[in-house]
């Protein structure tokens, strides 16, 4: 009993800790965004995910918001999202791709990142069509274009955490890397700890979408790897939305919200 108490103990001088620190930091990290692609882009006006993330953004009062990818090809351009002005941030991990899914995660490195933080030289990164090569410079065009959009308090943070193919349960998603980076290097490996785990556990308790994207995870993500998710946003192909939207509500009507 008294052991455990003194555990109770030091985790609540861990979590109190934590909580002030990045109460008056500049960053507020809002966790995972969601499980599996919707449709493909997610992150553009308009699109579910990118609409749920300008809502979570606007009730913390805020005009702008960062969301974290892992590098796939595209330029990462913000954007405006209603009253929220969007920074995309992609990560390019120099010693590979990343993990897809639990059977290509090297879990020695994993371990070595969650006890020393990512190293200084491991990541570029890409934003607004322009590859950054250190860290700062990245943040720094982040703070630029915050300010430059009326941005006052801390920014929110979120990693978009959808997973292309295995268990969107365990693997999580596009991103994480780059929000345990940034929260290390902002507030500490102990903070970056307690918010990576409320992070990861948020988008149960925030996403509308979640019971939908959780139980037809395989079929979104094979339909996402055959191109049966992209939308053309600029023509107004309403096709893999019309379906998506039907398979949706065929969902919520067998399963309830």
């Amino acid at each position: 009993m008294r052991w455990s108490l003194v555990a109770i103990a030091i985790l609540v001088v861990i979590v109190g800790y934590s909580y002030v620190v990045v109460s008056n930091g500049p960053i507020e990290p809002m966790g995972r965004l969601a499980f599996v692609k919707l449709l493909n882009p997610d992150m553009y006006p308009g699109h579910p995910h990118s609409v749920l993330l300008a809502q979570e953004a606007e009730a913390t009062g805020s005009k702008c918001a960062i969301v974290l990818q892992l590098y796939g090809g595209s330029n990462y351009r913000s954007y405006q999202e209603g009253n929220v002005y969007i920074i995309e941030v992609a990560f390019i991990d120099k010693q590979g791709m990343g993990s897809i899914n639990m059977s290509q995660v090297n879990f020695l490195d994993s371990l070595k990142i969650a006890l020393f933080g990512v190293p200084d030289d491991r990541y570029w990164y890409m934003s607004d069509g322009h590859v950054y090569t250190s860290y700062d410079d990245m943040m720094a065009h982040v703070n630029q274009l915050a300010e430059e959009h009326g941005q006052q308090g801390p920014i929110p943070m979120f990693f978009k955490g959808t997973v292309r193919q295995g268990n969107p349960v365990i693997t999580p998603g596009e991103g994480f890397p780059l929000y345990f980076q940034i929260l290390t290097k902002t507030y500490g490996i102990i903070p970056a700890y307690i918010y990576t785990f409320t992070g990861l556990i948020s988008p149960y308790f925030t996403n509308p979408y979640r019971a939908f994207e959780l139980r037809n995870a395989s079929q979104l993500q094979d339909m996402y790897n055959a191109g049966l998710l992209n939308e053309n946003f600029k023509t107004g192909n309403e096709t893999a939305m019309n379906y998506v939207s039907q398979m949706y509500r065929n969902n919520s009507q067998t399963y309830g919200n």
